[in-house]
């Protein structure tokens, strides 16, 4: 057993090495190397809308090296570190003060005075955060309390989209220190509908009962700016080249937002029409949005802004594409359901619907869902990457949380789709 077990480590350290040269190759790909840790520049790839090769190389490298860790580090040292984590703090304040935003106009450095002198905070609790960012390559200290930006910081800059992302988990903290509560009380504990999330648990704790699309300006802002990041994040760009566009005449962009997918895809795609639905006052957002990146496609006139709430209407009728980019896992089976039944009663003949969510896959698979070969990891990983899957699983937990909702199995998926036929097709109306 012990020659076995030393065999599995050998071949991880192989999985390692393998996915890091698959990664460096598509860097050198760009004409520009391979990034350093103490860049202070993007490098191209970090901006390119396509970037499916190297995030797979990256899953399996995240995954090897953390089930290696798990192999070799005591049980008790692996067990802490989930829970002796505050980096989520120091990125806050990190955000919230603009350093990132001082130190861009000081590339060489800034001394740690003079920073926290810009920022009005305390100089050693400031030195204190920004080390303990610097652990991870965020930030780096140059010289003895003079630090500068590196690659990963310059994404916490204030018109930083990634950013906003990050400030839109700010206050789920809190509504994880009560997750067990939400499962113990007899309201909450066996509960899937909307308004037993263990966000609203703890507002009504506060004697506070807001729904969390009901935003102001600057929180709408923030969080349609954070859905752009959020396209960054997970690279969701990757369909503007891996879904047969070119086949496609009209599409509509379910709950679209801002056009964090519909814009580029305006902008590729010329002879795409294409019909942003969302909020109303979304859909003003988007005008402004689409003026600013799109103005062509606009002069042009295919694009169209219909305001509708997708629980309780459907959407143009007869289009090819109807497009869900994150909407279904904010919302539980049933109204996810609601959702699809209300795209189904417009459907044309030839009509798709396209779920652009997270896919969760077990390590242990399934029972009647075929394997899709580029989701199961080789052998002796866990076959859904382990930590490689880190992104999808904590996703998931940021769903339960906000909105008592899941990011779903493909056996899940493919249930959802079941919906009820209705045989009323409007189109021609």
């Amino acid at each position: 057993m012990t020659e076995m077990n030393e065999l599995k480590v050998e071949v991880l350290l192989d999985i390692i090495n393998s996915s890091v040269r698959e990664a460096m190759a598509e860097y050198k790909k760009t004409g520009h190397g391979v990034p350093g840790a103490d860049s202070t520049t993007f490098h191209p790839l970090d901006l390119a809308t396509d970037t499916l090769a190297l995030r797979k190389a990256i899953r399996l490298l995240e995954g090897a090296y953390h089930q290696l860790s798990a192999v070799l580090a005591p049980p008790q040292h692996t067990v802490y570190n989930f829970v002796h984590n505050y980096t989520w703090a120091c990125t806050d304040v990190a955000i919230r003060s603009r350093i990132a935003d001082i130190l861009d106009q000081h590339p060489e450095g800034l001394s740690v005075d003079a920073l926290a002198d810009t920022v009005n905070l305390d100089k050693t609790k400031t030195a204190r955060v920004l080390r303990t960012l610097a652990l991870k390559g965020c930030f780096k200290e140059v010289e003895h309390e003079v630090f500068a930006n590196t690659r990963l910081s310059l994404t916490l800059k204030s018109k930083s989209n990634v950013g906003c992302m990050v400030r839109v988990h700010q206050d789920v903290p809190k509504y994880g220190a009560i997750l067990y509560d939400t499962m113990i009380d007899n309201e909450y504990a066996r509960s899937y509908e909307v308004d037993k999330s263990p966000r609203l648990f703890s507002l009504r704790k506060e004697g506070i009962n807001s729904g969390y699309w009901e935003m102001d300006g600057e929180t709408r802002d923030r969080f349609q700016r954070g859905m752009l990041g959020h396209t960054e994040i997970i690279g969701s760009s990757a369909v503007l080249h891996h879904y047969p566009w070119e086949n496609v005449s009209s599409a509509v962009d379910i709950g679209s937002g801002i056009g964090a997918i519909s814009i580029p895809l305006a902008n590729m795609f010329p002879h795409l029409r294409i019909t942003n639905q969302d909020l109303p006052g979304i859909m003003e957002q988007a005008q402004i949005a689409w003026e600013k990146d799109a103005s062509e496609a606009l002069r042009d006139g295919r694009i169209k802004f219909v305001p509708f709430n997708f629980l309780e209407e459907s959407p143009v009728a007869g289009q090819d594409v109807y497009y869900l980019r994150n909407i279904l896992h904010d919302w539980p089976d049933t109204e996810s359901m609601t959702i699809l039944r209300n795209i189904r009663k417009v459907m044309g003949p030839n009509s798709r619907v396209l779920i652009h969510d997270c896919v969760l896959f077990h390590t242990v698979e399934e029972p009647d869902v075929e394997t899709i070969k580029f989701a199961k990891a080789p052998e002796p990983m866990l076959s859904n990457f382990g930590a490689g899957s880190h992104t999808s699983y904590q996703q998931d937990m940021f769903m339960w949380l906000l909105f008592n909702s899941k990011e779903r199995t493909l056996n899940e998926l493919k249930i959802l789709g079941q919906v009820p036929f209705i045989p009323a097709y409007i189109g021609d109306n």
